[in-house]
């Protein structure tokens, strides 16, 4: 199964690595910094540079569900002669990193909102979430304005690993109420914003919420009797 590296620290942009097979799918490797598709985050994109130089483009990470491996999608055809040989992987770190600030504000706006999660997506520059609220009580200008504090607050960002059985014993950590965390494994992982926000989440995030930027709700839309759909992008 390929190293994730960035589990570990999504600060790191490029790694030595060896690919291990080439299918249908795409190019293996032993480790990457290529975070997969997944939790609503798109899959990064960048390039694998090779030994006598030359370059492949990976225009999307995807997960294989079989083995677990994650998946670089080249753009072209690529040779099984590729298998064994080192390579440089290198993320797209302005996309990624601007993925990153719109994960963690998801993270924000779930604290500005206090309901059930029903949806959402995340792309470059902005994303969104569905809300399981009957009602349309929500504010444009409430929102921005608290996800601007939170934002100028510069709260702390971390990852941790939690039991299956503390998540058990704690079912207020899920927000999400279509997607359940994977568990079974004996542990999750949950994304602390310091002081705000504490649920399971595998993505990448930044090291504090200051490193966002200033943002907006761009629209506020109803998407069914009990789902709130609230858009928000970078203001800047």
């Amino acid at each position: 199964m390929t190293e994730e590296i960035f589990r570990a620290d999504a600060y790191e942009k490029q790694c030595e690595a060896r690919v291990t097979v080439v299918d249908a799918a795409g190019i293996h490797l032993d480790r990457t910094v290529f975070y997969p598709m997944g939790g609503g985050q798109p899959g990064d994109t960048g390039i694998l540079q090779l030994q006598d130089g030359s370059e492949i483009r990976i225009n999307d990470t995807r997960k294989d569900a079989a083995s677990g491996d994650i998946v670089h999608v080249p753009e072209g055809d690529i040779g099984a002669d590729l298998v064994g040989q080192q390579v440089q992987a290198c993320i797209d770190w302005d996309r990624r990193h601007r993925i990153m600030r719109i994960h963690t504000l998801m993270h924000l706006l779930c604290a500005v909102i206090p309901a059930g999660v029903t949806g959402g997506s995340i792309r470059d520059g902005s994303g969104r979430l569905d809300f399981d609220l009957p009602e349309s009580t929500l504010d444009k200008e409430h929102i921005s304005a608290e996800l601007n504090r939170l934002v100028e607050e510069n709260h702390r960002v971390s990852a941790r690993w939690i039991s299956d059985e503390e998540l058990a014993a704690n079912p207020e950590l899920v927000r999400t109420m279509s997607v359940k965390p994977p568990t079974g494994s004996g542990q999750v992982r949950v994304l602390e914003v310091e002081d705000v926000d504490l649920q399971p989440c595998g993505g990448t995030h930044v090291a504090a919420t200051g490193e966002i930027g200033r943002v907006r709700v761009r629209k506020i839309e109803k998407k069914g009797k009990h789902n709130r759909r609230v858009n928000v992008e970078f203001a800047e």
